[in-house]
């Protein structure tokens, strides 16, 4: 899905959906929202702003100015459909809109647009999401905001003990999920904030799907509370060419919060973007999670990489490693050359467990709008006995 996420994590909470379903119900609920809101990325023409605009932890893209024949607008509202496609998922469209809320002359120099975003989401395989999100900057960009309100009903994959060995069977998630932050600049280019989050879950498994790692019950609430510490200086956040971004968050799950299970998340993620050339471009990324006490399956860790759909490395803990090199051959072209590996443990099917998972491949570019480095992205993933294919906006980190 789309790779671009929102600010503070608001739309992903452990990792975006850009577009992004992710691979628990929860992510793959607040990854859809991602993409309802974030699919205003197609394009962007942004005004001439300094440093804490273009730094902006990747604030939903101004496509007013835009002259996209894709977009439909009535001054400031804008639709942009997104064609998106996974193994997760397979191939789908979403539809997004927004409204940006208008701004004063100084405000524009210091602060991404606030912006109020809506969509809805389906794919071959009868997946869906819709839902609405906000996002908001004040006191020139040292106060922000995101929240969004969804519902998904997806239909997944998920590697499950058989008899005999593995086996695979449907996966069928619905519900509702609330998730938000407001967080503060702290010093420099450092953020900290407060996030909470509220979803309500239903599962189906195909077979019975018995676990002593997970909680596999058909309704399940969760209700959490966290902390979350970032630092950015990226120069472009939707196609970084410089800097670098950490982020380091932390969810308390419990009875008193609203939720039938305590259990607590704990994830990191550092990504870093390096310019060899004018053309060449180096990004790499690692990111870890970890997961304590009874946590739905849903909201498990996963490794987040290519080449296999995002349900089949379950674990309470997970960790990852990319590299990615960008080369931008023509004006308008580009390719990517990208391999990685991942480790999960304490799984549902403990298929590959405590083992490297490979992930390498290829993928071309068509850049969208080059003012914000936007790309149309395609690349194939493959894995140690798997292969897939991927359609978004944005970059995959």
């Amino acid at each position: 899905m789309l790779s671009m996420k929102s600010h503070g994590e608001v739309l992903t909470l452990t990792s975006s959906l850009s577009a992004h379903i992710a691979v628990a119900a929860a992510k793959l609920m607040l990854s859809c929202a991602s993409l309802i809101v974030m699919s205003a990325a197609v394009a962007q023409e942004s005004v001439e702003s300094n440093d804490a605009v273009a730094t902006a932890p990747d604030s939903i893209p101004d496509i007013r100015e835009d002259k996209l024949k894709l977009k439909i607008q009535e001054r400031n509202w804008f639709i942009v459909p997104v064609p998106v496609s996974n193994p997760t998922t397979d191939t789908g469209l979403v539809l997004g809109g927004a409204y940006f809320h208008p701004q004063t002359e100084a405000e524009k120099k210091v602060q991404p647009p606030s912006v109020t975003g809506a969509g809805a989401y389906y794919s071959s395989n009868d997946s869906s999401a819709f839902g609405i999100g906000h996002q908001s900057y004040w006191s020139g960009n040292k106060w922000r905001f995101s929240g969004v309100i969804a519902h998904a009903d997806l239909s997944l994959e998920l590697s499950a003990p058989g008899v005999g060995g593995t086996t695979t069977t449907d996966w069928f998630v619905d519900g509702d999920v609330f998730a938000a932050i407001i967080s503060r600049k702290m010093s420099g280019k450092w953020y900290g904030g407060v996030f909470v989050r509220y979803i309500d879950m239903h599962q189906e498994f195909g077979i019975d799907t018995p676990s002593d790692e997970f909680n596999t019950d058909a309704d399940t609430v969760s209700g959490g509370v966290g902390v979350k510490m970032e630092y950015d200086s990226r120069d472009k956040p939707t196609n970084s060419k410089a800097g670098s971004i950490f982020e380091l968050s932390a969810l308390v799950n419990g009875g008193d919060l609203g939720s039938d299970n305590s259990y607590n998340t704990y994830s990191a993620s550092y990504r870093s973007y390096h310019a060899v050339s004018p053309s060449v471009v180096l990004a790499w990324e690692v990111q870890g999670c970890h997961k304590t006490g009874e946590a739905p399956l849903w909201d498990a860790c996963r490794i987040d990489l290519r080449g296999f759909p995002a349900t089949d490395y379950l674990g309470r803990s997970s960790a990852s490693g990319q590299a990615e090199a960008r080369w931008q051959f023509h004006p308008k072209w580009g390719a990517v050359a990208f391999a990685g590996s991942g480790y999960y443990k304490n799984s549902l099917s403990e298929v590959r467990e405590r083992e490297s998972i490979p992930s390498y491949g290829v993928g071309l570019r068509f850049m969208v709008l080059k003012s914000q480095r936007i790309n149309m992205r395609l690349d194939y993933g493959r894995s140690k006995d798997s292969g897939a294919v991927y359609l978004s906006v944005g970059e995959a980190f």
